[in-house]
């Protein structure tokens, strides 16, 4: 490999790794695995391939820091977009995501050993199960950006109550793992030296189970649990851009980008 390749290889925002019967998909893009269209582009390929790869099933996805898991869309990548610019970010997060999700035809794990915050959590909720470490946190802060998390609005509310999940998108307030597992939200907690462990059992039983009852199960599962989903997914996507567009958003943003309070006063 020359040094070019290696320069590649380090840039790659996402790797995809096949050992035995398991398919790990990393996300690594430093410092904080911000979603930009590479990144997103190289997910979701990544798990298409994953999916088509008869030697695997089961995929883990993970993330390559311990301390964070994804802080969701790269929001000074998105700053100053028009709804039109904004289309591609969220065809590919929530469209094409959980596309790839719905037709992969194998359990999906998100193996959260970190923070999971805004896009982050989207990543994390559409996998079948989510495996959290005792030290991970979880949030939705897209209200503090004058954004919102609108693919969550149904999907959240469906797991923990329409109440609890108003409460958790609309303060924008961060939570630990033990109230994320007793919500709902997370499937399993492990202490943080036992994460990989605990999700590499969990595959291994997954794994176990015959691949075709599988596959056509977890098809009939996903069609009985959420069987508007694939609508609401797109509607979703669309809502987001409009807010994103507003001025009250791109004040959000770039008060982000400038690490200030937005001034929401000016813009009435």
């Amino acid at each position: 490999m020359d040094i070019g390749d290696k320069a590649a290889l380090m840039a790659n925002p996402v790797q995809l790794t096949v050992t035995g019967q398991t398919a790990t998909i990393t996300l690594d893009r430093p410092p904080v695995n911000a979603l930009d269209l590479p990144t997103l582009e190289a997910l979701v390929a990544a798990i298409r391939t994953a999916g088509a790869d008869d030697r695997a099933r089961v995929i883990i996805l993970k993330s390559a820091n311990p301390r964070i898991f994804s802080a969701g869309l790269d929001l000074r990548a998105i700053a100053g977009k028009s709804r039109d610019e904004l289309r591609p970010y969220l065809q590919l997060l929530y469209v094409q995501m959980h596309e790839a999700q719905r037709t992969a035809g194998k359990p999906t794990i998100a193996q959260i050993a970190g923070d999971a915050r805004g896009g982050g959590m989207t990543l994390a909720i559409l996998c079948d199960m989510i495996v959290a470490s005792r030290s991970a946190t979880f949030g939705y802060p897209e209200i503090d950006r004058g954004v919102v998390p609108a693919i969550h609005f149904g999907h959240l509310a469906t797991i923990v109550g329409r109440n609890r999940a108003f409460d958790l998108l609309f303060t924008g307030r961060s939570f630990d793992a033990e109230e994320a597992h007793q919500l709902g939200l997370v499937t399993r907690l492990a202490a943080p030296e036992a994460l990989e462990a605990t999700v590499q059992d969990l595959a291994a039983t997954l794994a176990a189970k015959p691949p075709e009852a599988m596959r056509r199960a977890r098809a009939q599962f996903a069609a009985k649990s959420y069987p508007n989903f694939a609508a609401s997914v797109a509607d979703a996507a669309e809502f987001f851009c409009e807010i994103a567009s507003s001025p009250e958003a791109q004040e959000g943003l770039q008060a982000f980008a400038e690490k200030r309070p937005p001034n929401w006063a000016d813009l009435s």
